[in-house]
């Protein structure tokens, strides 16, 4: 054997010795709860998963929705977990489906978000350089108060409501609603909420939990049983980071869980004591209907939000409710 051929031979049995290194891909994640919430729990399940499909996932845990979006676009991490509202800005699309009253029931939910793991769907998960690879479940959000008794339209005037700070869609529907927006960041919903500073803040049920809610609620303080959205948590990634066909396998697999995600969800609401939860008049909440829904058109009109989406899921209100007087409208 000649030295060319032994040193190829010997290049070769190295090769084989040796794995093969491939990138590591990190993906922020987004959880109230830390590392300890159920969030954070599924992307550890959705780590493993993705060695199937060819992916090295390595997650970093954030308690700040802002902080884990400034790192993603920094380029510090290759994907991001987080709330559907911090989502919007990169695709529209699915950013969408957390607008206000445009989901009004799991039964709902869990047909919109199966829907987001069809292939025929898979162009309107690409902008740019980036995908959305999972659409999961977070819960309604509810409006909670420190004092029960601001259960109408009229009682709503002057109180201060919490607001996204980055969202002035939230701004612009307490000003509807006759409140004055406060904005701050979703874990200042807790501080501010809990310190006297605000007397109506929107969350779901994890992040009564999560934020500690019921200590600003003390013995007046109640939680109306009108879900104004369904909030969404999603994953956006960088596709030259993941391997080919990666999206779909990702977004199959995530939609996969929602039994679990909704199971979570209603354990969550579940075990939030019977006495929070106040009643809101249907007068009053066929009031709160027609806001919303005027508010949610001139945003679809602007472009805010996107009108297919709208289109999608008032198909399937109407689905569930065909009486209802939005479906002989033809604005959404």
């Amino acid at each position: 054997m000649n030295f060319k051929r032994c040193f190829l031979t010997t290049i070769s049995l190295f090769a084989v010795a040796i794995p093969s290194l491939s990138y590591a891909q990190k993906i922020c994640v987004f959880d109230p709860a830390g590392t300890q919430g159920d969030a954070y729990s599924l992307m550890k399940d959705y780590a493993l998963a993705a060695k199937q499909w060819g992916a090295d996932i390595s997650l970093k845990p954030y308690v700040s929705d802002q902080k884990a979006t400034d790192d993603f676009k920094d380029g510090k991490c290759d994907g991001l977990t987080s709330i559907g509202y911090r989502i919007r800005q990169f695709n529209n699309f699915t950013g969408s489906i957390d607008n206000f009253r445009q989901i009004t029931s799991d039964s709902i939910a869990r047909n919109v978000l199966g829907m987001m793991a069809s292939p025929k769907l898979a162009s309107k998960m690409v902008s740019g350089n980036t995908e959305i690879v999972g659409v999961s479940a977070f819960g309604m959000l509810y409006p909670m108060t420190n004092d029960r008794n601001i259960n109408n339209l009229a009682k709503l005037s002057g109180k201060r409501f919490g607001t996204l700070e980055f969202d002035n869609t939230e701004q612009q529907i307490v000003e509807k609603l006759g409140g004055v927006a406060i904005p701050t960041t979703l874990e200042g919903f807790g501080t501010m909420f809990n310190s006297g500073k605000l007397d109506v803040i929107f969350l779901p049920a994890y992040g009564f939990q999560a934020l500690d809610i019921a200590r600003g609620m003390g013995a007046n303080g109640g939680i109306g049983d009108y879900p104004i959205a369904f909030i969404t948590m999603q994953m956006i990634v960088r596709q030259d980071k993941f391997p080919e066909g990666y999206g779909q396998k990702s977004r199959t697999w995530v939609a996969a869980q929602l039994d679990r995600q909704f199971k979570n969800n209603k354990r969550l609401e579940d075990s939030i004591p019977s006495k929070y939860w106040v009643h809101l008049p249907d007068a009053d909440t066929k009031g709160y209907d027609r806001i919303l829904r005027e508010v949610r058109i001139s945003f679809e009109r602007t472009g805010e939000y996107n009108k297919q989406m709208a289109s999608i899921t008032k198909k399937e209100r109407c689905l569930k409710i065909p009486t209802n007087f939005e479906c002989t409208q033809n604005d959404e």
